[in-house]
């Protein structure tokens, strides 16, 4: 017999077999965001032709690429094809499966409080449908400094719930000591206040699918939505550059995959919330 101490010949076989990376099928849906490697161009798909596809980068370049181009989509190969008509019980944005047939739901007394209209239309666009069975309003506040105000206006009690989603909500924040002080009050009992740690919910965005590594760092001397736009060379003179930048973003999330879990899970916390009878 013969006695091999260290193994078989670590050369043999197709050794460069073991490390190549099979490519993932995907469609060519609107919006999904594409990197190709050979150009290092990101862009998310804005046209599908019968042998090609043409993306948008986030300064608005739109460059034509073949079907059969090896793209990666967050740093994975895959094989781009054109979309499938997929069979099944349908989804909604938020992930859920869609309710056929049913109206939407009487509206009930609670609500859902979030800071601005950007993260009332962010809210919509992914959940709307699932709040709309729920029979769930969401309201902006227009800013969080007058929260308390507003609760005790609306006089939350049984059956009329508020969850509430703030920016920023880190230790030490006023975010933070405005949540400690609405737990603590005698609202406190019918109210959930949550929020997610970025500045302003535009980073609740994926980065990767602006074809952005990361959000752009700006200085606190700097006002955060002026700063992002400046940084990635978007007009920022008034409302109405902010408000088009901001649409520029939406339109790349299609569903909850194109939000960081931060903002997910405290999304779908405050629905269980006002939703629990």
């Amino acid at each position: 017999m013969d006695d091999d101490r260290y193994g078989r010949d670590v050369l043999a076989g197709d050794w460069k077999a073991a490390r190549r990376v099979v490519p993932v099928p995907t469609d060519a849906v609107p919006d999904l965001v594409l990197e190709d490697p050979a150009s290092g161009f990101t862009g998310a798909v804005v046209r599908v032709e019968a042998r090609t596809v043409e993306l948008e980068d986030w300064k608005g370049r739109v460059r034509a690429f073949p079907m059969t181009t090896p793209f990666l989509v967050d740093g994975r190969p895959v094989a781009l094809r054109h979309p499938q008509v997929r069979q099944g019980r349908a989804r909604t944005a938020s992930g859920s499966f869609a309710v056929e047939r049913e109206r939407a739901r009487v509206a009930r007394q609670s609500r859902v409080f979030v800071e601005g209209r950007h993260d009332a239309e962010l809210v919509e666009k992914v959940w709307g449908a699932d709040l709309r069975v729920e029979g769930v309003v969401v309201e902006y506040l227009e800013g969080v400094d007058h929260l308390v105000e507003v609760l005790r206006e609306f006089a939350p009690g049984p059956g009329r719930r508020v969850g509430v989603l703030v920016d920023h909500l880190v230790p030490g924040s006023k975010e933070a000591r405005l949540a400690e002080q609405v737990s603590r009050s005698t609202l406190g009992r019918h109210v959930l206040v949550v929020g997610h740690p970025y500045v302003d919910v535009w980073q609740s965005v994926k980065p990767g699918r602006l074809g952005l590594e990361a959000w752009p760092t700006v200085p606190r001397s700097v006002e955060w939505k002026h700063g992002i736009c400046d940084a990635l060379g978007w007009p920022h003179e008034d409302q109405a550059d902010v408000a088009r930048a901001w649409q520029r973003i939406l339109s790349r999330v299609r569903t909850y995959a194109d939000l960081e879990p931060a903002l997910l899970g405290r999304v779908e916390e405050l629905i269980d919330f006002v939703t629990s009878d």
